[in-house]
């Protein structure tokens, strides 16, 4: 698909990595990129997101909107996200077929792979056994949309493809120390015990689950090559094809900010999934997709955006 021209709805447009996604389409000469706000567009209701096309009339459609956050979150709220993410994108699909939309994009999740799959995940374990089970619920809602998405492309015809992008960084993240990710959670942890002259840090677990990451602007770049040359029925792995485990993260986080206190691990709170690496050869071959940002730059521009703008999201 030629997006240049094109009327692209984007769910969850004013979010960390749709905020980014939509500068990426910005670049792209598109006629109109539409960011429907869930205060006027509850994209859980069927009919909001039946009037979202029927308004609008999109070309594409870039599904990123959820209800998502770190393991903590997860466990809080296990029925929320369950429930949520499935029908929002039970109605994306649906509705979007109804009104005959080109193409559909899905933003899935790694969480959707099983608990102990062999390392580096492969597309074709998706389905070897059960989600780590303090972000299930969220995993196997996301999945249950792959199933959709490979039904309706079968019965309907629909154009919707699904990328599965590992766990995202960089500026813009959440921050809430109560819903955020493991990167941003790490940062301020750091950033803040430095200010205030503490002499440790509290992490969860016990530093051994490795973890890869993606910096949301190559995330952005993924997800518009798939819109622009994937018309396949099978997922597509987003990441960055390394592994680090959280002892690890923690040192090289300390280190950028500056924090020369101690970390201390909790190891009564969970680890979460035990290792966590893709396989990234399908993206390579089938989207020309490379990461161009480092780790470590990658790190530092997330720091650095966080310090400029800790004040804005106390």
């Amino acid at each position: 698909m030629e997006l240049a021209g094109k009327r692209i709805i984007v769910t969850g447009g004013a979010g960390f990595l749709g905020s980014h996604v939509v500068e990426a389409l910005q670049q792209k000469g598109c006629a109109e990129i539409i960011v429907p706000r869930s205060a006027d567009c509850d994209l859980v209701e069927r009919e909001a997101v039946a009037q979202l096309y029927a308004e609008q009339r999109p070309d594409l459609v870039i599904h990123l909107a959820a209800r998502v956050g770190g393991i903590g979150a997860n466990q809080k709220n296990p029925g929320r996200y369950f429930h949520d993410n499935l029908q929002m994108g039970v109605h994306v699909i649906e509705e979007g077929r109804k009104f005959g939309v080109g193409k559909i994009v899905i933003a899935g999740t790694i969480c959707s792979y099983p608990k102990h799959t062999p390392v580096p995940f492969r597309e074709q374990e998706l389905w070897n056994g059960y989600p780590e089970e303090t972000n299930a619920p969220y995993g196997v809602a996301k999945k249950a949309l792959l199933v959709m998405a490979q039904a309706y492309r079968e019965q309907y015809g629909l154009n919707t493809v699904v990328l599965l992008p590992v766990n995202l960084y960089g500026p813009r993240d959440n921050f809430d120390l109560e819903s955020s990710h493991v990167i941003p959670a790490m940062i301020r942890k750091c950033v803040d015990a430095q200010e205030r002259g503490d002499d440790e840090i509290v992490l969860w677990g016990d530093g051994s689950p490795t973890r890869e990451f993606l910096y949301v602007e190559d995330c952005a770049r993924g997800l518009l090559a798939g819109a622009e040359r994937y018309d396949g029925p099978e997922p597509i792995n987003l990441g960055a094809g390394f592994e680090i485990s959280m002892g690890d993260l923690a040192a090289l986080i300390a280190d950028k900010t500056g924090f020369e206190g101690a970390l201390r691990w909790d190891t009564t709170r969970p680890n979460g999934q035990p290792r966590r690496c893709l396989d990234v050869s399908r993206a390579r071959e089938l989207l020309g997709f490379e990461t161009q940002v480092a780790f470590e730059d990658g790190v530092a521009r997330t720091i650095d955006w966080y310090r400029q703008h800790r004040d804005e999201i106390a």
